[in-house]
């Protein structure tokens, strides 16, 4: 997960709690093991932001890492990671390939905003982004004693995406929203989390039938 914003009207633990409750449920679902949330990640593109706390990347990864490396001493073949956060998604690409490389595991990197892409028609494309209607939508129907939709926005923009470079969010947009985040609603988030949770149980009867050597 991140602690980081989410825009004015979504908590800093959106990411974390979000895969938290995921895992919760799936775990009653599939009875697989569960191991602690790691509530910290790469958010340094939102440091300008209050109430952000970011890792640098090489840190997190060697402690995703040796993660894996205590689970592989304990046995275990198979690991699904359940990314809540678009920024670890490199360094925990890394960890995967390395645990497949050095400790014959199969480490699963799970993002369910990217399993669900283009499956949810109750929501346009500019409602997908960051701190956007979709993952309000999920948030305020897990915790919704935590959003406040009172003080909820809609992007501010002030700059345009580039591809070249790195760019902080605050370039881009001024209160950290990206896209239409004022048309979510518990009813949507409820819909969206139903998807990913049957999503996740086809990714663990799959993996529960791949050879691990």
């Amino acid at each position: 997960g991140s602690v980081e914003q989410h825009g004015p009207h979504n908590p800093l633990g959106t990411d974390f709690l979000i895969a938290e409750e995921l895992v919760k449920e799936l775990s009653k679902r599939t009875n697989v093991l569960v191991l602690p949330t790691v509530a910290y990640g790469v958010s340094f593109h939102h440091s300008n932001f209050p109430g952000t706390i970011s890792i640098d990347e090489e840190v997190f990864a060697q402690y995703i890492y040796n993660i894996m490396v205590s689970l592989s001493k304990n046995g275990v073949k198979k690991v699904l990671v359940i990314n809540g956060h678009g920024g670890n998604y490199y360094p925990l690409m890394r960890v995967s390939r390395l645990a497949r490389m050095d400790l014959k595991m199969l480490v699963y990197i799970f993002q369910w905003w990217t399993a669900i892409s283009g499956k949810m028609v109750v929501f346009r494309k500019e409602e997908e982004g960051h701190a956007g209607a979709e993952e309000t939508s999920l948030i305020s129907y897990l915790k919704p004693g935590l959003v406040d939709m009172n003080i909820c926005e809609d992007e501010k923009s002030v700059g345009t995406p580039i591809s070249n470079y790195f760019i902080y969010t605050d370039e881009m947009t001024e209160n950290g929203v990206y896209g239409i985040s004022c048309t979510a609603s518990r009813e949507k988030g409820k819909l969206v989390f139903d998807k990913i949770l049957d999503i996740l149980v086809e990714v663990i009867e799959d993996l529960k039938k791949t050879n691990v050597e």
